[in-house]
């Protein structure tokens, strides 16, 4: 059996000062998909996300302003979901992935994106990306 040389992101680490900030089965109707029925539909999404986030612990104040809000990223997510029809789920990862990286104490997002509905006797179908600062 082969095994990976690839060791999985480790997205909290006390020695780091990184902190994991995640989005857990957030589901959502979209306009999504390459076939006539998908656009003239809204489908049901899954969207995880997760963040790895350096944050300095010492300037905390228990303020909202000081931390990565889970409550905006859902939000941001929900705006980017329904601000058009979009053919690839990648398309849609990406375009997640890209919104996270943007706030500079995101280091690393993997962002999951999963149709519910859209092959017969599945769960679910769909991919997962994983994306770094450069």
């Amino acid at each position: 059996m082969k095994t990976s040389n690839l060791s999985p992101i480790k997205f909290a680490d006390a020695a780091r000062s990184v902190r994991h900030v995640f989005i857990r089965d957030l589901v959502l109707e979209s306009y999504i998909g390459i076939y006539n029925h998908e656009k003239n539909a809204p489908q049901k999404i899954r969207v995880n996300v997760d963040l790895s986030v350096r944050e300095d612990s010492r300037n905390l104040n228990d303020d909202i302003d000081n931390v990565v809000c889970y409550e905006k990223i859902a939000n941001a997510i929900k705006t980017i979901v329904n601000s058009g029809h979009v053919h690839l789920v990648e398309t849609l990862a990406e375009n997640i992935a890209e919104m996270n990286l943007q706030d500079p104490r995101v280091s690393c997002v993997r962002v999951r994106v999963e149709k519910l509905e859209a092959i017969e006797n599945t769960t679910s179908v769909g991919i997962e990306i994983e994306r770094y600062r450069k």
